[in-house]
């Protein structure tokens, strides 16, 4: 078996909206396609002996043991390698349960398709499950337990940490959405102007002098005492004369601990001799170069959280350890103890495996153990020097039992210091009685607490400590989300986006939309290029001056990992016509339109579905949307655009020269096509289309038809709002167009238009594009011969995989097949075709370059202009 490509889908996809996290792997099964799983001696108990827990995949049968029913009777390995990789990813941590196998038109090459939850991971089990069913094939033992130790390292690796995670899973729940920015724990919540940032338990509220204090344990003390507050007595120290100093100042035991340290790195704790002491100054000047010594207090460690300048919980801490039982070893002890279900590797459970390091074997070289020594039954033997849960350590919820004189002091503490997320470290002997009564300290305050102890604590109430971040950081009424309309379809849909971005753009939104020709807020062009897939919708989404975004989304990019947002409020398909049919599994229209209705599906409950009432496609689609649905059309009389507006749908409608509104029996006249400058007058019949598209989708969301009307009027197709799009040059004695054209509807529309045009001599350029089909070269060729006099072939870009004499000889058997005496020359380069046609241009000519380089061939004919400007001028 080989496996052909793995694409991650991080948004609403081809395969579903709601799960957006799939991996899809393209499988050539290449001999096994000949053999289903009833054909392979011992195979399905082999897959029972390595994964008894499958029993649970229900499969297509919907009852337990379902899937291995299915092996019995034969499936095929595609199937079998989707249930694998959703298995091993549950064995190693992380449970999913979403697969589809799907056979391509290509006999025994297969898409399968599975969910995950860390990217990384998925990638990894989908290799790895191609592998096992090879291993289980062909009867090999298998190392399972490595892969899925792997995938354990992965995710630790990539995944967000346990309080990131809580954060972002309360937002979720909220339907706020979220973007990780990077690799790392910083995320953003919500888009564009509306987007809340944060890292660990910092947020973008946090304020930096709060910070600075915090990690500066001195200052942060001083502060303390001047606000009455109780803390550890102790000073800095920076070399063995300022320890010796200090300890005859405070006195045995003493707390040694990295002045900048976290996590408890550095620190030694109940030091009684000097010898300990200078080893725990070595030690701790390992993490920083100035040191804090405190007399170490009797009691309980406990952590205090307070977010928003209230208290939200409190937990008792238990540094890691182990309970004798009078024969086991210390070892021994430790590895039953890892044994619990609720201990895991790294931060995949709610209490982490201990493990053996300097902090274990000093702590037990103080009581003179070993790991071999086996500790009296019942005794306590203590592991880590500190309690954090991240090096094994318990957590006990006490937050119902604390004292109100020491919440009173917790929230204090946190407004001394100015964080809006503060852990407050407390040694004491309980939060029952008021720490000036029991004679606990505040040890320490910490910048970005840890919030799984206080999620997952494992003894008392979990506490769901996510949920006042975000409520900080959005009170209810304040909103996460910006508008987004997506625009899609075959043919005009960037033209669509412009002019929608003009009409919000005027609405007094700073807008940003992507197009086929680059990324742009309030019209300035940031990013270049072919920008309609996911990363440049996010890329507006991620904008902090973005108030609304106008999206356009092609198929591409749909394919290739879902859509960049995880729903729109509007969503517009212009058409759907022949083109990059042939190309990953798209292989006729009705694949295509389930493509681009990805778009459409995506549309909020209370949003709008805008679809060509002219489209049979579109109309089709109608029954996979649970959105408001808005049609638009060139004929008021259309039967569909009748039916609709009959039943009160909201219908868009070009009637009696008019750009219309139409809802039952009344109209709203917007604008007539002759006022409007990108239908040229009313002869660009398909620019129509797309005004009508954009007037509808302006309506729905609530602009005044007055204020529409007006953008419509103000839009004027131009290099700088269309380029590439009817771009019309006006020379003294000939006119220059150039256009985007790239695909028979593209070519049919411009026919419409030249026909209306008129000239002495149409001269054409065109060239074809190696990734269509060869009826779509033929068929934009014959149309060429049917709308110019004159033809110039040219062919340098976009030969994707064909010669460039094939390509030409399909051009030349479509223009064979129109039947027309039309005259044609091959100029290969662009520039000289473009240079020539200019040349031979004759008085009333009419050049129309079809290009998919729309730049080069816009700033060749600019040039002339600007040369025949001058020579006028002088």
């Amino acid at each position: 078996m080989k496996i052909l490509k793995i694409q991650a889908l991080r948004g609403p996809n081809l395969w579903s909206i709601q799960r957006k996290k799939l991996i899809q792997m393209r499988l050539d099964l290449e001999e096994m396609e000949q053999y289903p799983t009833n054909k392979i001696d011992g195979f399905r108990e082999r897959l029972e002996a390595m994964f008894p827990t499958m029993i649970e995949h229900r499969c297509s049968e919907g009852v337990r043991g379902g899937f291995f029913m299915r092996i019995e009777r034969g499936t095929w390995m595609g199937h079998v390698i989707e249930h694998i990789a959703l298995e091993i990813q549950t064995l190693a941590g992380m449970e999913t349960g979403f697969g589809r196998t799907r056979e391509t038109k290509t006999p025994g090459v297969y898409n399968v398709v599975f969910s995950y939850t860390e990217e990384n991971v998925g990638l990894f089990a989908a290799e790895s499950s191609v592998r096992i069913a090879e291993a289980l094939i062909a009867g090999t033992d298998y190392d399972l337990e490595a892969d899925i130790q792997k995938m354990r390292e992965i995710r630790e690796r990539v995944r967000l940490g346990p309080s990131t995670g809580s954060i972002v899973e309360e937002a979720v729940a909220r339907d706020i959405p979220w973007i990780r920015l990077g690799t790392n724990s910083l995320v953003q919540l919500g888009y564009g102007v509306n987007q809340m940032r944060f890292q660990a338990t910092i947020t973008c509220k946090t304020s930096n002098i709060a910070v600075d204090i915090a990690c500066n344990k001195e200052e942060t003390k001083r502060m303390l005492e001047m606000a009455s507050i109780p803390v550890a007595s102790g000073s800095i120290c920076v070399d063995e004369e300022d320890l010796e100093h200090t300890i005859k100042k405070i006195g045995y035991p003493i707390v040694i601990k990295p002045l900048d340290g976290n996590h408890g790195k550095g620190a030694s704790i109940n030091v009684v001799t000097w010898e300990d002491a200078k080893e725990g100054l070595a030690y701790a000047k390992k993490y920083s170069r100035r040191v804090i010594v405190e007399k170490f207090i009797t009691g309980f460690d406990f952590r205090v959280l307070v977010i928003d300048n209230k208290l939200v919980a409190a937990a008792k801490r238990v540094p890691a350890h182990v309970l004798g039982d009078g024969k086991s070893t210390i070892q021994e002890l430790i590895d039953i103890t890892n044994q619990d279900p609720r201990r895991g590797y790294g931060h995949e459970n709610v209490l982490t495996e201990i493990t053996v390091d300097r902090d274990t074997t000093d702590l037990l070289e103080k009581l003179g153990y070993s790991l071999d020594t086996v500790p009296n039954n019942g005794e306590t033997v203590y592991l880590k020097s500190t309690a954090n849960l991240s090096t094994g350590g318990t957590s006990v919820d006490v937050t119902d039992m604390m004292h109100p004189e020491n919440i009173f002091l917790a929230e204090r503490i946190a407004r001394v210091i100015g964080l809006d997320v503060c852990g407050i470290d407390i040694m004491a002997e309980n939060l029952t009685q008021p720490l000036k009564e029991n004679g606990g300290v505040i040890l320490e305050v910490n910048a970005a607490p840890g919030f799984r102890m206080h999620l997952a604590p494992s003894e008392g109430l979990p506490r769901n400590v996510a949920a006042p971040v975000i409520d900080m950081l959005y009170p209810p009424g304040k909103p996460s989300r910006i508008p987004i309309v997506a625009i899609t379809g075959t043919n005009g849909k960037t033209t669509t986006t412009r002019l929608m971005a003009h009409i919000v753009k005027n609405n007094g939104y700073r807008v940003g939309f992507t197009t086929s020709d680059g990324i742009y807020i309030q019209n300035h062009m940031l990013e270049k290029g072919d920008t309609t897939g996911p990363l440049s919708a996010e890329y507006i989404l991620k904008d902090p001056t973005v108030e609304f975004a106008v999206l356009e989304t092609a198929r591409g990019g749909i394919l290739r990992a879902g859509l960049g947002f995880s729903r729109c409020d509007i969503a517009i398909i212009t058409n759907i016509r022949e083109d990059h049919l042939g190309l990953n599994d798209i292989d006729t229209l009705d694949d295509l339109a389930r493509v681009k209705s990805v778009v459409v599906r995506s549309v909020k409950k209370d949003g709008w579905a805008i679809l060509n009432a002219e489209d049979d496609q579109c109309l089709r689609i109608v029954n996979d949307l649970s959105c408001n649905i808005a049609y638009f059309s060139m004929d008021e009389e259309n039967p569909v655009a009748k039916k609709l507006s009959k039943e009160g749908k909201i219908v868009a409608v070009y009637e009696n020269g008019f750009i219309t509104i139409k809802k039952g029996d009344w109209k709203i006249r917007v604008e007539k096509a002759l006022h409007i400058p990108l239908t040229l007058g009313g002869k660009a019949k398909f620019m129509i289309q797309n005004v009508l598209a954009a007037t509808l989708a302006s309506y729905l969301y609530g602009f005044k038809t007055e204020d529409i009307s007006l953008s419509l009027q103000t839009f004027i197709p131009s290099v700088a709002q269309t380029p590439g799009r009817m771009n019309i040059f006006e020379f003294k004695r000939f006119k220059v167009m150039i256009d985007f054209a790239h695909n028979p509807a593209g070519y049919s529309a411009i026919e419409d238009l030249l026909n209306n045009i008129e000239a002495t001599r149409k001269i054409g350029i065109i060239a074809g594009v190696g990734d269509r089909r060869d009826e779509d070269i033929r068929d934009c060729a014959e149309i060429a011969a049917r709308m110019f006099d004159h033809i110039i072939i040219r062919q340098e870009k976009h030969l994707r995989g064909r010669t460039e004499q094939e390509i030409i000889d399909l051009i030349l058997e479509g223009i064979q097949k129109a039947n027309r005496p039309v005259t044609y020359e091959i100029i290969p380069k662009e520039i000289e075709a473009i240079k020539h046609a200019i040349n031979i241009a004759d008085e009333g000519t009419f050049i129309t370059a079809l290009s998919d380089v729309v730049t080069n061939a816009i700033e060749i004919v600019q040039e002339y202009l600007d040369k025949e400007n001058e020579e006028n001028l002088s």
